[in-house]
């Protein structure tokens, strides 16, 4: 599986970006897909997941991105998005997607990563 993420960008405090991850390669049927962020001086960070399928979205702890950040998936164009408004600079990072199967412990495909960086 190849994962290829863009979408990031500069945008001022309140402001959205819509990220987007291109998948290649195998099936995903039986796949997990997820966003993690790496900001300076921190380790990688849980952000959403979902299946493939589209079911079952889960977000990281509610004060930190759920009910500001959504993730979808849209298996025609093999295409997972993470749409992010409300955005803080604390959202500040490099944000990767990442794959792996379904009832795995860890994520074993991962994107190039994309930097998003919130201005005040």
């Amino acid at each position: 599986v190849q994962l290829q993420a863009s979408g990031g960008g500069l945008v001022q405090v309140g402001g959205s970006l819509r990220l987007s991850c291109v998948v290649s390669g195998r099936t995903l049927s039986n796949y997990v897909m997820g966003w993690f962020r790496e900001a300076p001086g921190r380790d990688r960070e849980f952000v959403a997941s979902i299946l493939w399928s589209g079911g079952n979205p889960r977000y990281a702890d509610a004060d930190s991105v759920k009910g500001r950040f959504t993730i979808s998936s849209e298996r025609a164009k093999k295409t997972l998005y993470l749409q992010m408004n409300s955005l803080q600079p604390e959202d500040t990072a490099v944000y990767y997607c990442a794959a792996k199967i379904r009832g795995e412990l860890r994520y074993d495909n991962w994107g190039q990563g994309t930097q998003v960086t919130v201005s005040s």
